[in-house]
């Protein structure tokens, strides 16, 4: 079983794999092929990553890869939990420079896919969160870009003022969405 919201962003949703608990705790399918491509995320995973972060209020992000190794993600917070962002990039689209966002936890199970064309983020909400995801496509460090998380343009509605956010250096030097190159082209249906 797998539950599928779709966001205001249609690309964009939210996953989340049925639990089946027992006296031993649970079991849970997290991704299957087959039920995946059903609801519309018909891809293939080359990749896994793991990120943790201790402290509350650390920022990831805004991340993506540019062709032509661009990334699809799918998101999920094995332990704590994290406030998930993701900002369309993709020039000509109807929802450029529009984000959706979603609370991931360990308690919800949820996971976020999130195609190629969008940047990531993420901001922790617990101590001792670890950030499990799948990717599209291998790690490939020249396509490795970026939006300024705190983009004024964005708006985004961080759980973390600027002053009290635990973010790297490189990302605290990443452009704003104005600035940045024409990686994606929206494909017009």
């Amino acid at each position: 079983m797998l539950e599928v919201q779709e966001l205001a962003i249609p690309e964009i949703k939210l996953l989340t794999p049925k639990r089946f608990h027992d006296a031993r705790g649970f079991f849970s399918e997290t991704f299957n092929a087959r039920r995946f491509a059903e609801a519309g995320v018909d891809v293939t995973f080359v990749q896994d990553n793991h990120a943790f972060s201790d402290t509350p209020g650390t920022v990831r992000g805004l991340h993506f890869q540019s062709p032509p190794h661009a990334q699809g993600k799918l998101v999920r917070a094995v332990r704590g939990a994290i406030y998930d962002v993701a900002v369309d990039v993709r020039q000509g689209s109807p929802t450029y420079g529009k984000w959706v966002s979603a609370t991931l936890s360990a308690e919800n199970w949820a996971a976020l896919w999130i195609p190629a064309g969008f940047a990531h983020g993420l901001c922790t909400l617990e101590p001792d969160t670890l950030v499990w995801y799948k990717v599209t496509d291998y790690y490939a460090p020249a396509q490795d870009c970026g939006v300024i998380w705190n983009d004024p343009e964005l708006g985004i509605d961080w759980p973390i003022t600027p002053d009290k956010a635990l973010v790297s250096e490189k990302d605290a030097v990443l452009p704003t969405l104005a600035d940045l190159p024409a990686y994606f082209h929206h494909a017009k249906p």
